[in-house]
């Protein structure tokens, strides 16, 4: 994955998506040798001088300041998310080689277990930050159908939307789930590039999915909020679910809950979905 130059990578992929005009640059003439922006001109938008930004680019410039990661935001129109990620992997970038995060945990607090129990029947799992599902409640699991099939170290949400077979018929809209997913694995990368459970990961999916291959190279990154989602489950039919994204600051771990209004068809799918996994 090139984790020692994520911060050049990053930026040569968001110029290559901008046009001249997105920018207010002249178009110029001719044909480009290469798609988006040149160098020199995201260099003079940020104002900063070109030589610095090859530097950038090229892993060579360790350190740089807020004021031109600010400036670098604003020249490649990253938003909230972008930027926050752009400020991560220069923050990692500086700390090499003296600072390496320790091998995050992958024990859940028992009341965070007790949890997900209280939350019944709300389908609800904690997951780390290369999403591997390390508690979930029974309709947690039973809403990814199939995924018991794997063992419990191979349940991870973005394996499964990629590689388990399931998951094309469980998501109505797979290619919006498989979007997300991988832009959300890209904002583990910032926090810690070289995490060997990281690495193995994304090259088991490089190589096992052509869709998520093509997807990691686009640099997209977003962090999982609130949205809906609906899904074809095979046990209780088409049932759509409200979710909510909860951060539990416990070295990265987030809980995903989904919920339907009382009263609703869809909040009698998951009354059905866990009288199924209760027999």
């Amino acid at each position: 994955m090139g984790a020692s130059n994520e911060l050049g990578e990053f930026l040569r992929a968001r110029r290559a998506r901008l046009l001249p005009g997105d920018v207010g640059l002249p178009s110029g003439t001719g044909l480009r040798r290469i798609p988006g922006l040149r160098r020199e001109e995201v260099a003079a938008l940020a104002g900063i001088s070109i030589d610095y930004y090859i530097r950038l680019e090229q892993g060579k410039e360790t350190n740089p300041s807020t004021a031109v990661l600010d400036a670098l935001t604003s020249a490649l129109r990253l938003n909230e998310d972008e930027h926050s990620h752009l400020c991560a992997l220069a923050t990692y970038l500086a700390q090499r080689p003296s600072h390496r995060p320790a091998r995050r945990s992958r024990t859940v607090r028992p009341g965070i277990r007790q949890l997900l129990e209280t939350l019944r029947p709300c389908p609800a799992y904690v997951l780390n930050a290369t999403s591997d599902i390390l508690a979930a409640n029974p309709e947690g699991l039973a809403l990814l159908a199939g995924i018991t099939d794997w063992p419990a170290d191979r349940r991870n949400t973005t394996r499964y939307t990629f590689l388990h077979p399931g998951a094309r018929t469980l998501f109505a809209d797979w290619d919006k789930a498989a979007v997300g997913s991988v832009a959300q694995l890209r904002t583990a990368v910032a926090a810690d590039p070289e995490a060997p459970e990281l690495l193995a990961l994304v090259e088991e999916l490089t190589a096992g999915s052509p869709e998520f291959a093509g997807l990691w190279h686009r640099y997209d990154v977003r962090h999982r909020r609130s949205e809906q989602k609906t899904f074809h489950h095979p046990q209780v039919g088409e049932v759509t679910f409200a979710y909510e994204v909860v951060g539990l600051d416990e070295d990265g771990q987030r809980m995903t809950i989904y919920q339907a209004a009382p009263g609703s068809g869809d909040h009698d799918a998951m009354t059905l979905l866990s009288l199924a996994v209760s027999e």
